[in-house]
């Protein structure tokens, strides 16, 4: 069953090249606090690359359901809308992924050493890493939105 669509009109959406079904858009990061907060939008009916998370986490489902995967492919574990979670570095590899509609979460990333995430392939290779420079650098070239305020 759809869920309430999470307002979005303030929200400027970003994809990375080669990740498909993904949406992001970069809330904050902060160095010194070791935090990184982004909100992430999973396609309904689909899954991201594989990935394994290296920072400690809080995950806000906004919007949808979020569908968790094995590294195998299998189903691990549906979140509802409203399901907070909190998750250790170093976990499984997994994949996300949408239920029947698009999914808006919000992740942050608690006690960054240096990785965020873990960029896999089906052999459980790093492929790709993604940690406080990559997200520092992502956040100054997001555009920002345009504000609807007018002065007076």
């Amino acid at each position: 069953m759809p869920t309430l669509p999470f307002d979005v009109r303030n929200v400027r959406w970003n994809t990375i090249e080669g990740i498909d079904h993904l949406a992001y858009h970069i809330c904050a990061v902060d160095e010194t606090k070791r935090i990184v907060d982004i909100l992430f939008k999973f396609d309904a009916n689909a899954k991201i690359v594989l990935h394994r998370h290296k920072a400690d986490y809080i995950t806000l489902v906004l919007q949808g359901e979020l569908r968790i995967y094995r590294a195998d492919g299998s189903l691990k574990e549906i979140r509802p809308v409203g399901s907070y979670v909190t998750g250790r570095a170093d976990g499984e590899p997994h994949s996300e992924g949408g239920g029947d509609q698009d999914v808006i979460a919000f992740f942050s990333n608690r006690n960054v050493e240096n990785l965020v995430y873990e960029i896999l392939d089906e052999n459980l290779n790093t492929v790709a890493t993604f940690g406080l420079a990559e997200f520092r650098a992502l956040l100054g070239a997001q555009q920002p939105q345009a504000s609807t305020l007018v002065a007076s």
